[in-house]
């Protein structure tokens, strides 16, 4: 009797052994084949910017998006992009509109070029601040690598606003561990003539200025790319 009890303790836990020594490589195989599955998903690059991103006054396929997708191409890297820019958006219109295109494009990477208008219009720093850090968690949480595009304000902003708006980018990537570019527009609004490359209205960059404008953000993202 009591050999057959130690028979069956001992049939007992050996199956139990196994069970776990089956389970554990099984469970700790799912996050490996959930990032090799992320990797081996093609690259869909989501732009969310406003009129400097949506070829705002510019002939169709002018702009740094659509420049952007030429460059991938002579880099021979395989990436779609998909441009949700709109002119005159805000980062809180963005944050609004964010979480449906994510659902439908399923992005691996985000680029947020949001923010100009927000300084255009007064509206608090604090704010702009809370909707880029909302739609960079956002957007990695969905399984997307995010880069922040930076811009800057004139100086009749005042010195301590414009200082405020210019570091609240790079704030915001260092908190969430996002890619940066501090300003779309260096090499572009900072020359020596500045206004020969915007249009008529002085805020909107003509085409000539879009290939820097690509430069600045370009370096960054590759490094994001597979």
């Amino acid at each position: 009797m009591i050999r057959d009890l130690q028979r069956r303790h001992f049939i007992l836990s050996a199956s139990i052994g196994v069970l776990l020594g089956l389970s554990a490589p099984h469970a700790m195989a799912q996050p490996a084949a959930k990032k090799a599955a992320a990797l081996a998903r093609p690259a869909l690059i989501l732009v969310l910017g406003d009129s400097l991103s949506a070829e705002y006054g510019l002939a169709r396929g002018t702009g740094w998006v659509a420049l952007l997708e030429k460059q991938l191409a002579q880099e021979k890297l395989s990436a779609t992009i998909v441009n949700a820019s709109v002119s005159g958006e805000t980062t809180a219109g963005g944050r609004a509109r964010l979480a449906a295109l994510l659902a439908q494009h399923k992005p691996t990477h985000v680029v947020i070029e949001l923010g100009g208008n927000d300084a255009l219009r007064g509206l608090p720093l604090k704010n702009t601040e809370e909707n880029l850090s909302a739609m960079t968690q956002a957007a990695q949480k969905a399984g997307a690598k995010v880069l922040l595009v930076g811009m800057q304000v004139p100086p009749n902003y005042g010195t301590d606003y414009a200082n405020r708006f210019a570091g609240l980018f790079s704030t915001v990537a260092k908190a969430h561990n996002a890619a940066v570019v501090p300003f779309f527009l260096k090499g572009v609004a900072d020359g020596a003539d500045p206004t020969r490359l915007f249009q008529p209205d002085r805020i909107h960059p003509r085409a000539e200025a879009h290939p820097q404008m690509l430069a600045n953000v370009w370096p960054e993202l590759k490094k994001l790319l597979p």
